[in-house]
């Protein structure tokens, strides 16, 4: 398994195993920082390329093979 570091996140690109209403293909659109520059990067919002829509997610998810792959497959 590829290890990820949040910080590299931005702009990757990520497709759903299991897409829903043709959401498929996702770009990583922004890396959210914490609120202390301290603490570690805990969430992503990725944006679906067919629809435009975005959701926040913990970047860990994209760790789970069986609901992502990274690049578009």
């Amino acid at each position: 398994m590829n290890l990820l570091n949040p910080k590299k996140l931005l702009l990757s690109k990520w497709t759903a195993v299991t897409p829903v209403a043709k959401q498929k293909h996702f770009l990583i659109s922004r890396v959210i920082q914490p609120e202390l520059p301290t603490d570690p990067i805990e969430l992503v919002e990725i944006e679906s390329v067919f629809s435009k829509e975005t959701q926040v997610i913990p970047w860990r998810n994209l760790q789970d093979a069986d609901v992502w792959r990274q690049g578009w497959v």
